[in-house]
């Protein structure tokens, strides 16, 4: 049986090796830890970058917020890897 393309994506998505930006942030409280992304994007992150993405959503986190709008860069970046 073919698998459906939700299905295919959910799948391909489990085998990426997700992870925090910093990896001490797997230690730290949820209201202090940074971006969560896959190894490929971490790994094309520029150091500016990956500082900008974990303040951005440090920021949101201490307002309460679950989410952080990416920058444009990562976004495409991101996008690419799923």
């Amino acid at each position: 049986m073919a698998l459906k393309k939700s299905q295919k994506s959910l799948k391909k998505w489990t085998r990426q090796k997700w992870g925090y930006i910093t990896k001490s942030d797997s230690k730290k409280p949820r209201s202090k830890r940074g971006r969560y992304l896959p190894a490929s994007v971490r790994r094309s992150l520029t150091k500016s970058q990956k500082a900008a993405e974990n303040r951005k959503k440090r920021k949101a986190s201490a307002k309460g917020k679950q989410r952080a709008k990416y920058s444009k860069k990562v976004a495409a970046k991101v996008r690419r890897a799923r």
